[in-house]
This record gives C-alpha cells, structure tokens and sequence, in this order.
C-alpha cells in the first residue's frame, strides 16, 4: 500500500502524521512511504530522517493525495485538503466531527473511509489513540493557564501556589477522566487549590484511592459546578463523551459571577467546547477576554510540545496504521471491532451514531458496511 504524510497547515500545528519510526516499520512490511517535504521539520525530523528510514519524499501535498491509498494526518483535513481526497482513499486522523458540519459534509462528498483516531476504542472501554494527547493537553492546561492568570494577559495577576501568607489559586477541573486527571495532577504539583469534578462515583473513589488527598473530588451537580465556578480563580474544561459534541457546562450569564480575569482553559474545543463562550483559537493569538473572563481554547494544544506529542501519537497510531496498510480497512476492521469504532465515514455514509445525532444526518451502521 501507498502510504502518504503531508505536512500539517492548521496555523500553529508543528506535529507530523508519522514519525520516521513509523515509517520505517511501515516499509519493512512492505508498504510505500510517501512524505511531503519538510512535514516532520516542526517536530525536529528532517526529510534525510525519513529518506533513511525508506521513506520517498514529495514536493507538494497535491503529490501526496493523488498517490496515496492511504493519508495520515494528525489534524482534521483542512477545506482546501479535503477538496484532494477521492473515493476509495483511506483518511486515518483526528475528525472531530461533531461540532464541524462542513468537514463532514466534505468528506461524505469525497467518497473517502474516514478513520477517526478520537473514537478507536479498547478492551477497557479507552480511547487508546486519544489518550496520549488527553495526557499532553492534560499536563498542558495548567500551564497555559497560568500564563493566562497573568495580569499582563489580562488575566487576575495570581500565582498558581501563592507563597508564604497568600493563599495558592483555586483551580476547578469539570472532568475526571485522563485530561482532568493530568491537569489536576499537574496543577496541585504547581501548588494550587484543586477540586476535580466528575458524576462517576467509581471514578472519584479511584482518584481519591490513587491519589490521595493531593487533590479533592466532587460530583458534578449543576449548583455544585456553579458554586465552585464562582469561586475558582481557574476552571479547566475537561469533559468527553466520545465522538459528540461536548455539554456545555458554563453559561454566559455565569461569567458575571466569577471573579474579574478568572481564566476558563477548554480542552474540549476540538468537540465544540463545554462553556458557552468558548470559540477557538490558536497558538499565535490563544486567548480573549468575554465579560472580563479570559478564555484560553487553543483547538490543537498539544501542538505547541510537537516533539513529545508527535512521538506518543506515533507510538500509538503505529500498530492501528499497519493493519489498515497490511490488511486494508475493510479486514482491519472485521477483524478489530476497536479499529470498526473509528469507521465515522464511508463512500457518502456517515457511519457514527454520535456525529449523526450532533449533525441531524443518518446514520449507517459500521457494522454492516464492513460486510460490504
């Protein structure tokens, strides 16, 4: 199989779709390796380092989607990329199609298998090719928060630990799973005030268990949500429900409770966003202030640690991109039901139940589309 990487043209996106790793194990199976020039330059690989792992590099992305039987990105396909994709091509990257009707609209009219690493699922009920970057964005969001704390951004001018007789900030996670589980992690370890919220019993037993006591858990009742929102000089956005839109669980008329320069940090922008306000932005120009609050909702964070980001998205899309090559998708997906998750479009169908719901279109199930 031809398999093809162009370099990535969401702005301030410095990943690559394939590592050279990757690309070498892909050739020793036996498959074509096909990369546009300078794709890897943003996360520290140079073109030398695919030509000697067996990779053949292009000029142009135009090259790279017309030869390819198979495209590996990193970000949703752009307008201008999705208008190269042709029926019977293999798109196998992040979709987040939910909250973006003209992508789907795009690529049903391709014709194209659209794979979408945000809903291939395990045996333990995990997104195994999201993970490695809910632990970036995780890791990331009290970062970035706190840089938007700062008063020269705008923001209520504290520091995230405080020091000796004043007080640490109080940080809010709405969402328990591995993005708020790294974010409060990362967070209390910087010496803020943390509460995690989340509506899992089970969940929050297991992070007080693990954890212990580094930060407190709270179920996520809307007037419990709203009191801590008032309070928080910090509310990071952490909420998934695979494949849909996120729930919005910040109104606007709550901003004029919160305190003046309180940052709002959505990691879940790529999915539409879980506060009313949240639109999303970019590394280049990442946050804006709404009614006094400063909103931080880069749509692509880990982007900005591309070198780190790159290689664990690598490590973990690797196996799933040699089955799709070694066997195709159809047989990949017969034979992986975790792999036939990631199905959301196929020759005009949308095939995710979830994206139909947030989009209003029909649905064909995945299930009988692998039978052909």
């Amino acid at each position: 199989m031809k398999i093809g990487c162009p370099r990535e043209i969401k702005p301030q996106e410095f990943r690559v779709g394939m590592t050279p790793n990757a690309a070498r194990e892909a050739v020793a199976h036996g498959h074509e390796v096909l990369i546009e020039t300078g794709a890897g330059v943003g996360s520290g690989f140079e073109d030398a380092d695919y030509v000697e792992a067996g990779a053949t590099i292009l000029a142009t992305a135009e090259e790279i989607f017309a030869t390819a039987d198979m495209i590996v990105k990193v970000k949703e396909p752009q307008a201008g990329e999705r208008k190269m994709l042709r029926e019977g091509q293999v798109l196998f990257t992040y979709l987040h199609l939910a909250p973006d009707p003209d992508q789907t609209r795009d690529l049903l009219d391709s014709g194209c298998t659209a794979i979408a690493y945000e809903t291939v699922t395990d045996d333990r009920g995990g997104l195994p090719l999201l993970a490695p970057m809910s632990e970036v964005a995780g890791r990331l969001a009290p970062q970035v928060g706190a840089w938007t704390l700062q008063k020269a951004n705008g923001g209520r001018g504290v520091l995230m630990g405080g020091v000796p007789g004043v007080g640490p900030a109080r940080v809010l996670v709405i969402g328990g799973g591995v993005v708020g589980t790294h974010a409060a992690r990362i967070a209390a370890g910087m010496g803020a005030d943390v509460t995690v919220l989340d509506r899992s019993l089970p969940r929050m037993r297991y992070l007080d268990d693990v954890f212990g006591g580094l930060f407190k858990t709270g179920f996520s009742s809307a007037g419990y949500t709203a009191e801590l929102v008032e309070q928080a000089d910090m509310v990071i956005g952490a909420v998934l429900i695979p494949g849909a839109a996120a729930p919005k669980l910040v109104s606007r008329d709550q901003l004029a409770t919160m305190k003046p320069g309180a940052a709002l940090v959505d990691v879940a922008i790529d999915q539409g966003g879980c506060f009313e306000t949240s639109r999303p932005t970019t590394h280049q120009d990442p946050i804006y202030d709404v009614d006094g609050i400063m909103h931080y909702c880069v749509a692509n964070m880990p982007g900005a640690v591309a070198r780190t980001s790159t290689i664990a998205l690598g490590n973990a899309t690797m196996p799933f991109m040699l089955d799709l090559a070694n066997k195709g998708w159809r047989k990949a997906c017969q034979d992986d039901p975790h792999l036939l998750d990631g199905l959301n479009v196929h020759a005009g169908q949308l095939t995710y139940y979830a994206v139909g719901r947030a989009l209003g279109i029909d649905v064909v199930s995945p299930a009988k589309i692998v039978k052909g």
